[in-house]
């Protein structure tokens, strides 16, 4: 094979000596600190979805149980974890209705309200906050028109258990609590309560003449997490595409340099030319495309004469 022959075959392979100099290999630890990125968030948004599937199982487990009698086994309540979350337990006792609470800010749908929560000393002498439901906001500013009252008899009451809610850094009127707080709550009453978990009502018997508004299901949507931790991993990816493709479009762009005869120092030069073989490249095709758009009109208008 000549020297000239050799040369040409050089000049048409692509060359990718240049992903060695410091811009690229900048580019490349720029991808990678992306995708280092791209994986932690992609990792949170997966422990985000661990985290509720192991909530929507807990809900599958326990919610349609058989109540469990807190006079026969009252472990799920006082020595409550987050395993015995929506666990339907019943009670017998009475409720303190003199020391009911309104739990302010509890919007539903959209829909501004308040909860109603009633201390039930059970006939162990053992004191649950139950919270017997949902109040739409009234007429009233700062607190529900009505609140509906238990009936004053002994009660056998059956509800879900829920675990107490952190304490929020807003005061509350007299009456009311700016969360389900329990050792707040308990501080409040003046007298030991349960302070792992609250009772969610379900029934109770008598039943009122009228109650507040049931709670809502939970849902068992385990949101969008997975979708997003897949797109940030395609995130990831698309970064190291996107220097993948600028290597082989530069390497591309250098071969055909090198076929006309253009060096390193003829970079501007060449890439000049390159922009004006596109512009006649876009000028060749508008005039093909009037071309083809004449000989049509010339077409029709023939077809019309005869």
């Amino acid at each position: 094979m000549s020297a000239h022959h050799a040369r040409r075959d050089t000049d048409q392979r692509l060359d990718f000596s240049f992903l060695r100099t410091a811009p690229w290999l900048f580019g490349l630890a720029v991808c990678v600190l992306f995708a280092i990125a791209c994986h932690h968030l992609a990792q949170w948004q997966w422990d985000r979805r661990v985290e509720v599937m192991h909530q929507v199982n807990r809900v599958l487990e326990n919610y349609d149980d058989e109540p469990i009698s807190f006079a026969e086994n009252p472990r799920p309540v006082t020595g409550f974890t987050a395993e015995d979350e929506w666990t339907p337990v019943t009670f017998e006792g009475e409720y303190l209705v003199d020391e009911t609470l309104i739990v302010r800010n509890r919007p539903r749908a959209g829909s501004p309200g308040y909860e109603v929560l009633v201390p039930f000393r059970t006939d162990e002498g053992t004191i649950v906050m139950v919270n017997r439901g949902w109040l739409q906001i009234g007429n009233t500013p700062g607190r529900p028109d009505v609140v509906p009252q238990p009936d004053p008899d002994a009660h056998t009451v059956t509800g879900r258990l829920r675990p107490g809610e952190p304490a929020l850094d807003r005061d509350a009127p007299e009456g009311q609590v700016a969360s389900i707080d329990l050792p707040a709550i308990e501080e409040k009453l003046g007298e030991p309560i349960v302070r792992g978990a609250y009772v969610q009502m379900m029934q109770e018997s008598p039943a009122a003449d009228r109650n507040p508004q049931k709670q809502v299901e939970p849902t068992l949507d385990e949101g969008p997490h997975l979708s997003y931790a897949l797109q940030w991993y395609l995130f990831a990816l698309m970064g190291f595409a996107v220097w993948g493709y600028s290597a082989w479009q530069k390497a591309r762009n250098d071969r055909l340099d090198r076929l006309e005869g253009f060096g390193d120092d003829d970079a501007p030069m060449a890439a000049q030319r390159r922009r004006q073989a596109r512009a006649a490249a876009k000028a060749r095709a508008r005039m093909s495309d009037e071309a083809a758009e004449d000989a049509a009109v010339d077409a029709a208008e023939q077809v019309r004469r005869r």
